[in-house]
């Protein structure tokens, strides 16, 4: 597995995401995840699964400074009084004294002015609760907003990101800032697994229509993606994506599924406008 360098973190280039996973579907499937060489987690306060995750890392054998660990701030923390002992309940919950990377969760949702929630992240990383700060769901003008507002680099924003949903506009930014782009929903609610396009090429390759999908995104430049399973059976072919390259050729065509419409996560008042 490679990993992605980004405003001096070094991000493992493909991690294992618990949105929309319970505490039970997370003890059942992320020990495994670790088990066979996922070393990035991705969770958040709203998951309701920080305590799971903590627990399965801690139960792993692993050490903690060999996990990539990221968890997000909700919109209703973002206020000053509040920001700090939100992150301290999440690093009680997880079972460690820091996270590695820290995100703001969406952009909207909140009255807490945009320079205070910079400000609160920038807290928490003083303070040691955790050693890299970025952005979630954030548009290519928020993220140039947010990175003239930050007095530490910020390291990714993480967005929607599949074959169906063109993000040239936030690569571009994150590349003239120095961030990554971490991609989540990349087998756009199961769309990738049965896509024609995705199982042609994957054939050639002796792979699925979902390894293709993912590769796709790890072989581009400072992307790193989230995959997730709530089935241990599927980790060892989300997990088998680097013995394989795709043509110049296959990465245009499959670009070439993008589509004004194709976005799927959107929620309103906390979405900003899309690029």
């Amino acid at each position: 597995m490679h990993s992605i360098t980004a405003n001096g973190a070094t991000i493992p280039a493909l991690g294992f995401g618990t949105f929309r996973m319970d505490a039970a579907e997370v003890a059942d499937v992320l020990p495994e995840a670790l088990r066979l060489g996922f070393r990035h987690v991705d969770t958040a306060q709203i998951y309701g699964n920080e305590e799971a995750v903590g627990a399965a890392i801690a139960s792993s054998g692993i050490a903690r400074d060999q996990i990539f660990l990221t968890t997000k701030v909700w919109v209703d923390k973002f206020a000053p009084a509040d920001f700090i002992p939100s992150v301290e309940e999440s690093l009680r919950k997880l079972g460690t004294d820091h996270v590695d990377l820290l995100l703001l969760h969406w952009p909207g949702g909140s009255d807490v002015s945009r320079a205070d929630q910079i400000e609160g992240l920038n807290r928490a990383r003083a303070s040691g609760m955790t050693r890299h700060i970025g952005i979630s769901n954030y548009s290519s003008a928020q993220m140039h907003e947010a990175a003239k507002l930050s007095a530490a680099p910020l390291v990714t924003n993480q967005v929607e990101y599949h074959p169906w949903l063109d993000q040239t506009a936030v690569l571009a930014a994150a590349r003239e800032l120095g961030m990554s782009l971490t991609g989540y929903y990349a087998m756009a609610d199961g769309k990738s697994a049965t896509d024609p396009v995705l199982a042609e090429i994957g054939a050639r390759h002796g792979k699925s229509a979902a390894q293709v999908a993912l590769r796709w995104q790890v072989q581009q430049p400072d992307v790193v993606v989230l995959s997730k399973t709530a089935k241990a059976g599927r980790l060892p072919e989300n997990l088998a994506i680097f013995d394989f390259e795709l043509s110049e050729a296959e990465m245009a065509a499959i670009h070439g599924l993008a589509k004004a419409d194709g976005r799927i996560v959107s929620p309103q008042k906390l979405a900003p406008h899309w690029d």
